[in-house]
């Protein structure tokens, strides 16, 4: 009871602040012509967002000053290197490279400056994993649950940086060969799910008539059903086939989410195809005589780009879950391979263990944390690509 007064106590002192803030921006006399109207003219709402944003800087500085809560201050401290790194490397785009990769590091935002370091670094993590990695991904040790660290007298071993899990592999090269099973398996995927998705979105759009309708109504009933629970089930079919084999498993696997997937693309690429079919110089080139073919890849396509290229990064994104879902429930990438899905899920219980050892109970964030960077990384990625390539101002 007493915490929900306490919320309901800040609510109301934050929509009085919002009041009280507009209120006084509109009497301050200020110096700047600008200022005033702006003030003036401010919404309540825009008033409000200035009284939660200091709000929220307010509580950072509790947060971190004074409880010094760990997760909260790593979490902090992790998104101002990010920002620095983000930062410093635009900055070196801009004075290292050619003239045209010069130009193209001055048009970045800090943003996508990052989002292309962290998919870099990701790409270089998986191609060369068998480098980075002091051990194998499937390498047994004697000792089990080794705690982070490296501290002998904390339950740490020297010679395994982030610990080891309850079979004793070192949890920091599974890590790092994470990022070759786990991301490299999304991008084939997501390059398949296109490849189906837009390929049969064109042809329904240039072709109309039955074939649309047929692929349309097919589409509908398959994006009927929600997609994890239908994913889940062809899986449990597809295991049950494929027996032991677990080459075999992920590629069912890699075929299934293609599959459901690419419903989401098609629906994009019709949509847009129709609207350019109906373009003149499509009729200009349909009375040239040229092939289906001609049509879809030399005339719709450069012109669907930009919405493609937009939900790329979102279908990339979707893919990478769903794996990391399915690992998570067991039926994904399969052992002795290494994917973060599935080190979320064993080494969920270290949680138990933030008031002992704050570090420990940092293992599953690890992997899930570097799902969830690299989806923000793409998609910063993909929103500076759309808005040049969209021919949007600022």
């Amino acid at each position: 009871m007493t915490t929900v007064l306490t919320l309901l106590a800040w609510a109301i002192a934050l929509l009085l602040g919002g009041w009280v803030f507009r209120l006084a921006g509109q009497r301050i006399p200020w110096p700047r012509a600008s200022t005033r109207e702006y003030f003036r003219d401010m919404d309540y709402m825009v008033a409000f967002g200035f009284v939660l944003a200091i709000a929220a800087v307010y509580w950072a500085v509790i947060l971190y000053f004074v409880r010094e809560v760990t997760f909260f201050r790593w979490a902090l401290n992790a998104i101002v290197f990010f920002a620095a790194c983000g930062f410093l490397f635009r900055l070196v785009g801009r004075h290292v490279g050619h003239d045209a990769s010069r130009k193209i590091f001055r048009q970045m935002p800090i943003t996508a400056a990052f989002g292309i370091l962290t998919i870099f670094v990701y790409a270089t993590l998986a191609v060369f994993a068998d480098f980075f990695a002091p051990y194998g991904q499937a390498e047994i040790f004697e000792k089990i649950n080794v705690l982070p660290g490296g501290d002998p007298a904390l339950g740490g071993d020297p010679r395994f940086l982030l610990g080891t899990d309850q079979l004793g592999r070192d949890l920091l090269s599974r890590l790092i060969y994470g990022a070759q099973n786990t991301v490299g398996i999304a991008f084939v995927t997501t390059c398949l799910t296109f490849l189906i998705g837009a390929t049969v979105g064109f042809l329904a759009a240039a072709l109309g008539g039955w074939v649309d309708q047929v692929a349309s109504r097919i589409v509908d009933a398959l994006m009927a059903i929600p997609q994890l629970i239908f994913a889940l089930l062809l899986m449990t079919i597809a295991t049950a086939w494929a027996g032991s084999d677990k080459a075999l498993i992920m590629i069912y696997m890699v075929l299934i989410i293609a599959f459901l997937d690419s419903t989401r693309v098609y629906r994009l690429a019709r949509a847009v195809g129709l609207n350019i079919v109906v373009m003149d110089y499509i009729e200009a080139a349909k009375l040239r005589g040229e092939t289906l073919t001609y049509l879809i890849f030399r005339e719709i396509l450069p012109n669907a780009t930009a919405p493609l290229l937009a939900e790329f990064g979102l279908r990339f994104c979707f893919v990478f879950l769903t794996i990391a879902a399915l690992s998570f429930l067991g039926i994904g990438i399969q052992p002795p391979l290494a994917d973060w899905g599935t080190m979320v899920r064993d080494l969920s219980q270290f949680i138990n263990f933030a008031a002992f050892s704050p570090l420990t109970a940092a293992l599953p964030l690890m992997a899930a944390g570097a799902i969830a960077l690299l989806t923000v990384a793409v998609n910063f990625v993909v929103d500076w690509m759309l808005h040049k390539t969209s021919g949007l101002k600022e």
